[in-house]
């Protein structure tokens, strides 16, 4: 979220004291990320820590912060855990928001912040060591496993009607509609391999491992001093491990060979299915599509949100993005 939601700041402070004890000396909103359902704040307490405050409207789900937090008590060190409040909770309610609070470890994405050779070989075996964990029961029947959905497609479907039949007024709206108009064969054709990819793939016999599902540049964080954290874990899931690997050489990114080479170093030997690994890569465009617009065409609301929405819903088409890079991956991209 770019913009700071409407949230009395004093509001959130009652809430961390009650909820946390914990005294705000500070509390400074975080412009930062993609989801219009998640704030972000740094917080500064008056014992002289810092934490990283974090807001999420709408669907939550509990092992979204039950999952970090059992990682990191099982030694995996890429991982963030949320703090307990006062009542052991590892979130509390702060009006219609669910609050979860972290400490603060100062760091860049890797959007920012390249990986390093040796940093990528950790990424590697950080996720590794995910793909091999093993849940208790009671925290793995919490997470869902992959069913392959049509949610995403169909409502591009939708837009695409809506586009073609419906007049706008908002500028960038009226923007991302003439965009999509022009590109209406290339999306109608990333909607149709996905459809028949999801199809094939639940008899293709996959391995199934817990996934964090979210594995983007924007979502390692490097410290100062080199330290590679995993971070957002809003959706975890039980999927092949294509369901992470999908952008490792296959986005604008992290599209250099030479990467994903030193990748599976610390992966370790992978054998990749390539329709799983197309599936994915055409279902996360399309899961950016509906979301934008949602954003862009049901709605007027979000100032300089919906702006940085339409460049990245555009950045998809451009050469050597990330259109090209699930194209390339498909064993078979004409056949529909």
């Amino acid at each position: 979220m770019l913009e700071k939601p409407q949230l009395p700041e004093s509001y959130i402070v009652e809430c961390l004291q009650t909820e946390y004890g914990l005294r705000v000396a500070e509390i400074s909103f975080l412009p930062i990320g993609a989801d219009m359902n998640t704030a972000v704040f740094q917080v500064e307490g008056t014992n002289q820590q810092t934490y990283f405050l974090k807001l999420r409207k709408g669907d939550f789900s509990e092992v979204s912060v039950q999952l970090p937090y059992f990682l990191s008590q099982n030694g995996n060190q890429a991982v963030i855990p949320p703090l307990p409040a006062r009542s052991q909770m590892l979130w509390v309610d702060c009006a219609d928001y669910q609050a979860i609070l972290y400490p603060f470890i100062p760091g860049q994405d890797t959007y920012q912040c390249p990986l390093t050779h040796d940093q990528w070989i950790e990424f590697g075996q950080a996720l590794h060591q995910l793909h091999s964990t093993r849940l208790p029961a009671g925290l793995g029947k919490s997470i869902p496993s992959e069913v392959f959905p049509s949610n995403c497609r169909a409502m591009v479907r939708s837009f695409q009607r809506m586009v073609a039949t419906s007049s706008f007024t908002d500028l960038v709206a009226t923007e991302l509609v003439d965009f999509m108009l022009q590109h209406q064969a290339r999306i109608t054709h990333t909607v149709q391999r996905a459809e028949r990819l999801a199809q094939q793939l639940p008899q293709a016999n996959l391995e199934f491992v817990l996934c964090h599902s979210d594995i983007h540049p924007g979502n390692l964080h490097i410290t100062p001093t080199g330290q590679m954290f995993i971070v957002d874990w809003d959706n975890p899931i039980f999927a092949p491990p294509e369901r992470d690997l999908l952008l490792i050489g296959g986005c604008s990114t992290w599209g250099d060979p030479m990467l994903k080479s030193w990748f599976f170093q610390g992966y370790g030997a992978a054998s990749l299915n390539q329709e799983a690994l197309a599936y994915y890569r055409y279902e996360r465009i399309l899961a950016d599509f509906a979301a934008f617009g949602q954003q862009l065409l049901l709605s007027s609301e979000g100032g300089e949100d919906r702006k940085q929405s339409l460049a990245w819903f555009k950045s998809n088409f451009l050469p050597g993005h990330e259109l090209d890079f699930a194209e390339a991956a498909d064993p078979n991209p004409g056949s529909i």
